[in-house]
C-alpha cells in the first residue's frame, strides 16, 4: 500500500504534501530534519492521511492536492483548523 500524507508544521503553520508507503515513519523522518525540504518547519503534525494501491495513484493524490491548495482541499473534505 501506499499513502498521500499533509503535514501541518506548527511552527510555521504551513502545510507539506506528500507520499509514502510508512506514513509514521515518514512523519518521524520530517521531524528530525532527514528531509531537506521541511526542516525549516519541524516540528510537523501529520493532519491527513490517504490510502491507495500504486505508488501512481498516491503520486496523482500528491500532484492534485498541491495544485488545488493544501489548505483548500482539506476544508474540502471536512477538516477544521484546531490551531
Amino acid at each position: 500500500m501506499f499513502y498521500g500524507y499533509i503535514l501541518r508544521s506548527k511552527k510555521t503553520r504551513r502545510f507539506y504534501a506528500g507520499h509514502t508507503e510508512d506514513p509514521p515513519n515518514r512523519l518521524l523522518e520530517h521531524n528530525t530534519g532527514q528531509a531537506r525540504s521541511t526542516r525549516h518547519g519541524i516540528p510537523w503534525k501529520l493532519v491527513h492521511v490517504e490510502e491507495f494501491a500504486t505508488r501512481a495513484e498516491a503520486m496523482h493524490w500528491e500532484r492534485t492536492v498541491k495544485a488545488r491548495g493544501m489548505e483548500r482541499y482539506l476544508q474540502d473534505n471536512g477538516w477544521q483548523d484546531a490551531g
